[in-house]
């Protein structure tokens, strides 16, 4: 958009030049008589000269001009800019507390882990005990068995 505003401004400010300077052409061409040659070659040359000042203010102008858009534009883009490190500020801020959320969870799951291994480890334990008891009853059942088939039946 600023491409096509910078172009149109810049063809008219060459189109006012070019008119300018066509003037500029026209006035020299105009044919000279023997009795005004030499205050009219002056007055052609002054008129040159407030031409071509007037071409020279006519381009100082444009330049101030261009220089002003300049500025404007560098001031948008500053402020854009800006607007853009705060808003990546922000997301970096937000990447921090997400990492920091994801190892206080990793933390977590680790605690659980641990808990759920000592779970398993105290569950292995206790099948081992309970297994251990149950081969002791079975023992002593067979022993009580054994005892009793021994005796002699009444």
């Amino acid at each position: 958009m600023f491409e096509k505003l910078k172009r149109s401004e810049s063809i008219e400010q060459d189109t006012g030049m070019m008119e300018q300077e066509n003037k500029a052409e026209q006035i020299a061409e105009q044919p000279k008589t023997a009795s005004d040659i030499g205050i009219g070659e002056l007055i052609n040359k002054r008129a040159k000269l407030e031409e071509a000042i007037d071409y020279v203010g006519l381009m100082i102008k444009n330049l101030k001009d261009k220089r002003t858009r300049l500025e404007k534009e560098i001031e948008e883009e500053s402020v854009d800019i800006k607007n853009l490190k705060e808003k990546l500020v922000k997301v970096s801020e937000y990447i921090e507390e997400e990492n920091r959320g994801i190892r206080d969870l990793s933390n977590k799951r680790a605690q659980v882990e641990h808990e759920a291994d000592e779970v398993g480890t105290l569950i292995n334990n206790l099948r081992n005990k309970l297994a251990n008891i149950d081969s002791i009853v079975e023992s002593e059942e067979n022993k009580v068995k054994s005892i009793k088939e021994s005796r002699p039946k009444a």
